[in-house]
């Protein structure tokens, strides 16, 4: 898991107790996790980030916000074809936008799969010998292969929670490292059942409305 489980939507003490239950051999911290949880101020953040992170912070459990303490720092090396980090694997809390800023991610990544998180739109970049590539956001499975270390992949699943790439659905990837093979999912959700709750809870009304649009 790539960060950021908490810190907009509202049910952050049932994400964290579902996410546990999960068991994920490999998880890293988001930059909304360390200021929901208390162990960093929301800089940076504007004011309806800054406002869900204080509104997360009052809602979740003492043993939930010592668990997200606990989180590590990426990057995190999962084995020997996959690191997963939040931001980059030169700073965790860097935004990967450009090519510049993955090509430098991926000169540095260690393995031939990067997965990251933290900008919420899908995005895979490929650096090989000779060349780089980047394919946008897509909708439905697709095959990445990283083999046989000809290339380094960088590579955004999306996110869960509040995709950002006008795509409502929730977006989420399963890496087989048996058959070196990235597939790339979205799946339709209740939004509107998630909208009702954060209005109801007193979060931003924008949050809300975001969700709707995928932005």
């Amino acid at each position: 898991m790539l960060g950021d489980l908490v810190g907009y939507g509202p049910d952050p003490n049932s994400v964290v107790e579902r996410v546990q239950a999960l068991a994920p051999i490999a998880i890293v911290r988001g930059n909304h996790d360390k200021v929901a949880c208390g162990l960093e101020q929301a800089e940076g953040f504007n004011s309806v980030a800054r406002s869900a992170a204080k509104w997360t912070l009052d809602v979740l459990t003492p043993e939930y916000r010592d668990w997200l303490c606990a989180l590590p720092e990426g990057p995190h090396i999962v084995d020997d074809m996959v690191e997963i980090c939040h931001g980059s694997p030169f700073d965790e809390d860097a935004y990967i936008f450009d090519e510049l800023d993955a090509v430098r991610a991926l000169k540095v990544s260690t393995r031939p799969l990067c997965l990251f998180g933290h900008t919420h739109y899908p995005v895979t970049f490929e650096l090989s010998e000779d060349s780089f590539d980047s394919v946008g956001s897509a909708g439905g499975a697709r095959d990445e292969n990283p083999d046989e270390g000809r290339s380094k992949y960088l590579l955004n699943p999306g996110s869960v929670g509040q995709p950002r790439d006008s795509d409502p659905r929730a977006a989420y990837a399963i890496v087989d490292t048996k058959t070196r093979c990235v597939e790339l999912y979205r799946l339709k959700y209740p939004v509107e059942e998630t909208q009702m709750k954060i209005i109801k809870a007193g979060l931003p009304e924008v949050l809300a409305q975001r969700l709707g649009f995928g932005r």
